[in-house]
């Protein structure tokens, strides 16, 4: 009788893994549209702690000023990452070959390097941007979870909740690859928040170019958009209808893009403007987008100048 139930019980196991493995591959051949949470998670961290809105509005004023003032930061801003994998499955452990793809993305697509940067529209070629940052590779650590999904609560960064802390995360960006769940590709904490928790999560399955890097979401540019986040861009779309990002040379947007827009689409906000969906922060395909602007440029560069939030990165 005994070794009848404990059968019973270790397939109740196998059945039961296997439906979560299926799960995720089903999420994953079935997600038609990018879903980024920053937003979310920032508007969730400023319910929480209100003197986080505080900090914000100074992070705003000093980059407006900034920027008007050119008070960029001077020289070349190498930012090393720490990339902590988080893995219950053999294919979550991405390897080192797939964790090296995304730091050349994003080598490539913060200093116009990318191969289809030169197929941004003329519309757009007076403004579109070499952000001249580099990013190196400074340590893998990785945890076996049993978790199957990580949800969006920071859970991944704690290590009381069985994740990783962050390492050094105010000289390094930590980068933290897990299976997020809720058909979320990515989020950022933007600069302002405890370092306790800053930095980028990506899913495995939207990391790299390589491995278990899944299309339309396998060119690295879910990265490059979360990256974005981090140094302070906002989605281009303003997070509402024709709603602001704080950039000067970005058209107004109705709302978030999917998939690749004909050539020539225009929102319906005042003007009816051509959209930039090829910006790196709308939520095209990876194929579809390939640029930042120059005025997004001034913005990331802002907050690594003395007195910026993230200063202490563009330090010797």
């Amino acid at each position: 009788m005994k070794k009848i139930l404990l059968s019973a019980l270790v397939l109740m196991s196998l059945i039961s893994c296997t439906k979560e493995e299926n799960s995720s591959a089903n999420e994953s051949s079935t997600l038609a549209h990018r879903g980024c949470a920053s937003h979310e998670v920032h508007q969730e961290q400023m319910r929480q702690n209100p003197e986080l809105a505080i900090t914000m509005n100074e992070i705003e004023t000093f980059t407006e000023k900034a920027v008007r003032e050119g008070r960029l930061v001077n020289g070349k801003i190498q930012i090393p990452v720490v990339v902590n994998v988080l893995y219950r499955t053999t294919a979550e452990n991405i390897s080192l070959a797939q964790i090296q793809s995304q730091i050349d993305v994003l080598n490539k697509d913060f200093n116009a390097l990318n191969s289809d940067f030169n197929k941004v529209p003329s519309a757009f070629s007076g403004v579109k941007a070499n952000v001249g940052i580099s990013f190196v590779l400074d340590a893998v650590y990785r945890k076996s979870t049993t978790k199957t999904s990580w949800g969006t609560a920071d859970a991944m960064k704690k290590s009381t909740q069985g994740g990783m802390n962050p390492t050094s995360p105010t000289t390094k960006l930590n980068l933290w690859v897990c299976t997020i769940g809720g058909g979320i590709l990515g989020y950022a904490q933007f600069p302002g928040g405890s370092s306790s928790t800053d930095g980028v999560v990506i899913d495995s399955r939207y990391f790299g170019t390589t491995g278990t890097a899944t299309y339309p979401f396998n060119l690295g540019r879910t990265a490059t958009h979360e990256v974005g986040h981090w140094m302070n861009l906002r989605h281009i779309w303003g997070d509402a209808t024709c709603g602001n990002d704080y950039v000067s040379d970005t058209p107004l947007h109705n709302a978030p893009n999917y998939g690749v827009p004909a050539a020539g689409h225009r929102s319906t906000c005042t003007g009816t403007p051509l959209e930039m969906y090829m910006n790196y922060m709308d939520y095209t395909d990876d194929r579809g987008m390939f640029m930042f602007s120059n005025a997004q440029k001034s913005r990331m560069l802002a907050i690594f100048a003395t007195g910026g939030a993230r200063n202490s990165f563009a330090q010797p």
